[in-house]
């Protein structure tokens, strides 16, 4: 049996993504939330990490006594132990490609990851337009998003990127909560692929396990004071 441990599902995207994959591939495993408390030396999410994992973060992937760390390594391991299931697209171009967008997507953005950290629960349109005015890294990179997402649902001819549902959508699944929770200006075809995300079983769950968490924490919360 796969364990995935996790962090809170309201703040945790990288924690959302291969939750999302298994759970929407429909592939069984076992859920450890390990709540966020803080990340500094001593908390009892450090402790618990690095008892279990290298790197003392989460997500996490422990399978018989494979561990694996990262989130696109997580997505590879599972895509190879699962290959019926078909998580990257079956044409080797189209693999590629989607190969790309992710590691683009794991190394880059980092204009929007940080000023629109994930906060399902949230809505923050007010935020967003003040950071979409004051933010040119971030408007870059909703451009780049745009540009990326139509020509793929154009090229494949959707409903996901690649036509039927991959790692890539688990992928850009966190980004697609971002683009929500600011109100940030994308096309209706890209509105429109967004809340096919939302309807995915697999994302629907978190979002409703992320809605249903009483946390707030202050440190994971850049424009709020209370819920």
């Amino acid at each position: 049996m796969i364990k995935l441990y996790i962090g809170n599902k309201n703040y945790s995207s990288w924690s959302m993504r291969p939750w999302v994959l298994l759970k929407q591939a429909q592939i069984p495993f076992e859920e450890v939330k390990v709540r966020f408390d803080s990340f500094d030396a001593g908390s009892e999410f450090r402790n618990t990490m690095n008892a279990v994992s290298p790197t003392g973060k989460v997500p996490l992937l422990v399978h018989d006594d494979v561990l694996v760390w990262d989130t696109l390594a997580i997505a590879e391991y599972v895509a190879e132990q699962f290959p019926v299931q078909h998580l990257w697209p079956l044409d080797r171009t189209a693999r590629a490609h989607a190969r790309s967008i992710c590691a683009e997507m794991h190394s880059g953005f980092t204009g929007l990851r940080s000023n629109c950290p994930m906060n399902i629960e949230a809505s923050l349109p007010e935020q967003g337009a003040l950071i979409w005015r004051d933010k040119p890294a971030v408007r870059a990179d909703v451009a780049r998003l745009i540009t990326m997402w139509q020509t793929l649902l154009t090229k494949y001819r959707g409903p996901m990127l690649f036509g039927a549902f991959s790692v890539a959508d688990a992928y850009f699944a966190p980004v697609c909560m971002r683009l929500k929770t600011y109100g940030l200006p994308v096309p209706a075809n890209i509105t429109a692929y967004i809340e096919r995300v939302c309807r995915l079983p697999g994302v629907k769950a978190w979002m409703d396990d992320a809605l249903a968490e009483d946390d707030f924490l202050d440190f994971e919360e850049p424009y709020r004071l209370h819920r």
